[in-house]
């Protein structure tokens, strides 16, 4: 799930959602393109917006009038158990409702951002106001098992009734934010109703189950394992304990199957993080395993994955609750930590590296998949004026930059921080794919083999390469075949470049140069211009295209006979229309397009 998104309809609106940003890790400012000035995530017609972010289960901060986004998401709703948070903060900062999402977490969003601006909270859930917390919304570390009979439990507290409250033998949670209400409860294990702490699975309809999360899942496997016997594995062994999925807190393993996608995808599939630990660590639990074993420790350099990884994760004072259990192909244990387990602080994460396009830089030419990846980052990494572009939508974030024609360096540092278990974006202007960064890193991938860069989860967000922009702002002039040519010599002979030129002019393709000129490269634009001034006409169009989506924008056209080096510089796209391509006016406007030969069809038809 996405992080929260800060919805902005004025321009003050955009100033108080920039102040809550920090507030909010991983969030971004989605503003009313024609109100706001530079939100992260610009929207032209509110309600779709709204209604597609709630359908995918992402909190919703409007800074609106709650009417107005109750109205608007009224359509979408549909179950009180699934929706996520959606609160109402007026634009002056003076208050903060939460409306729907309660029972997700809404009105604990809600006293987060109160308290932040110096106020209350106006929650409205009964249980919240005279219990100050959700029953069915318990804090993190924790999960709900029977959230059905949270509101007879809930309606008994207010009313003062005695409430069991149930504490399984081993259980040493810490329930202070349960018992801190003054609320009524009984040792009593006959009283009913009763809220009972167990790690066990429970059934009964009259008892309200929490969950702490305390459980360590630690799992080994052979290379290429079906995730599927993994996963029945790992059920098999918590069915059979009679232990709930929902009290684990993470899938545990070695180091070495940190890109095993048995070990990922059953994480996956319990909603927990998969982290991972190195053999020395697992090697200094040999104490306590139940099943040692020399085979294991030659292969991989300690005594056991499964039952290793479930105390390493459940710390010194962990139990092995499960000893290991064996598959085909595949090892599961479980072990029980006294207190429910943070899992960002155990072990290591499988580190991701996004590598992520954002177009010419404006919010508005940015993919939602490339905001997403950038919410999601612990870590961006690029070329400065890149990160500056992205604004507040990488606030707080660690920063990783350098000069523009450190490539090399850039993808290196990406690539290391990856793989201590980060989360990078490894950010390129256009798209990644494109001249960009993205040919490099499986450059690098692959030329050095590095076993821990191996083990990294790699994703490519495209995004609007110059070309795309130059030929929207123009027209249509990539209307039939193109083709895309750098003309920087720095990584290419320019003979090989020069052989490219004249076989797209041969071809009689749109050509769109990259990397015109720079200030010592002032012979290859004008040597293409006399290659394509020998295969079409002097009067060919040609698209002069500067600043795309930023600040001085300029798109010019020009004949082909009177392109000039002097009148191009690194960051204009150069385009060159094919013999057929057309330049018209259309009352004020001036438009390029190339045919893609429909008059043709038409005509034969």
């Amino acid at each position: 799930m996405s992080g929260p998104a800060l919805i902005a309809l004025t321009a003050a609106g955009e100033l108080l959602a920039r102040r809550l940003q920090p507030v909010l890790p991983g969030s971004a400012v989605h503003g009313l393109q024609t109100r706001t000035t530079a939100p992260d995530v610009p929207f032209a017609d509110t309600g779709p917006h709204l209604r597609k972010l709630f359908e995918a289960g992402v909190p919703i901060v409007g800074i609106a009038a709650a009417g107005i986004l109750i109205r608007l998401v009224a359509p979408a709703i549909a179950d009180k158990r699934s929706e996520p948070p959606m609160i109402a903060i007026a634009e002056d900062g003076s208050a903060v409702v939460p409306l729907l999402g309660g029972h997700r977490g809404a009105n604990r969003l809600a006293r987060v951002l109160a308290d932040f601006l110096g106020i209350k909270a106006a929650v409205t859930t009964a249980g919240d106001v005279g219990l100050g917390f959700a029953l069915d919304d318990p804090p993190s570390g924790w999960a709900v098992g029977n959230r059905q009979a949270a509101k007879a439990i809930a309606a008994a507290l207010l009313a003062g009734e005695p409430v069991a409250l149930l504490l399984d033998d081993g259980v040493d949670a810490d329930l202070d934010w349960l018992r801190a209400t003054g609320a009524a409860f009984s040792n009593d294990p006959a009283l009913r109703p009763a809220v009972r702490v167990t790690h066990r699975i429970e059934t009964a309809e009259d008892i309200f189950v929490l969950h702490p999360r305390s459980l360590g899942l630690g799992v080994g496997c052979e290379r290429g394992c079906d995730p599927k016997e993994l996963q029945a594995l790992a059920l098999a062994a918590m069915r059979g304990a009679g232990l709930s999925d929902k009290s684990v807190a993470c899938v545990a393993s070695l180091d070495l199957k940190s890109d095993e996608a048995a070990v990922v995808q059953l994480a996956a599939s319990l909603s927990v993080p998969a982290r991972f630990f190195d053999a020395a660590t697992l090697e200094a639990e040999t104490p306590r395993l139940a099943n040692p074993s020399e085979i294991v420790f030659a292969e991989v350099g300690c005594h056991g994955v499964a039952e290793g990884a479930a105390l390493a994760a459940t710390g010194p004072f962990g139990q092995l609750l499960v000893p290991k259990l064996k598959s085909a192909r595949a090892t599961v244990a479980l072990a029980q930590a006294p207190k429910p387990i943070d899992a960002t602080m155990i072990g290591q994460a499988r580190g991701r590296l996004s590598i992520v396009g954002i177009g010419p830089g404006a919010a508005a030419w940015r993919t939602p998949e490339a905001t997403a990846m950038l919410q999601a980052a612990t870590d961006v990494v690029g070329y400065g004026l890149y990160l500056d572009l992205l604004g507040g939508l990488i606030a707080g974030k660690a920063r990783h930059q350098s000069q523009l024609s450190e490539e090399e360096a850039r993808v290196r540092i990406a690539l290391d921080l990856a793989a201590t278990g980060r989360n990078v974006a490894l950010v390129s202007s256009g798209d990644a794919g494109i001249y960009a960064m993205a040919a490099l890193a499986f450059e690098l991938l692959e030329r050095d083999n590095d076993p821990a860069w191996n083990r990294i989860d790699i994703a490519v967000a495209p995004g609007i390469s110059a070309v795309q922009a130059a030929a929207a702002r123009i027209g249509a002039p990539l209307g039939h075949d193109f083709a895309l040519i750098s003309l920087s010599d720095l990584l290419t002979p320019f003979a090989v470049i020069e052989r490219r030129i004249k076989a797209a002019a041969e071809g009689d393709f749109v050509v769109a140069f990259y990397n015109p000129v720079s200030k010592r490269r002032r012979t290859q634009l004008a040597a293409a211009k006399e290659i394509l001034l020998k295969a079409r006409p002097p009067e060919t169009p040609v698209v002069l295209a500067r600043n795309l989506g930023r600040l001085g924008e300029r798109v010019d056209v020009i004949r082909l006979a009177d392109l000039d080096v002097d009148d191009v510089d690194m960051l204009t796209l150069v385009l060159v229309g094919a013999s057929a391509t057309r330049h018209i006016r259309q009352a004020q406007r001036e438009w390029v397009y190339t045919p893609r030969g429909y008059a043709a069809k038409l005509g034969g038809a």
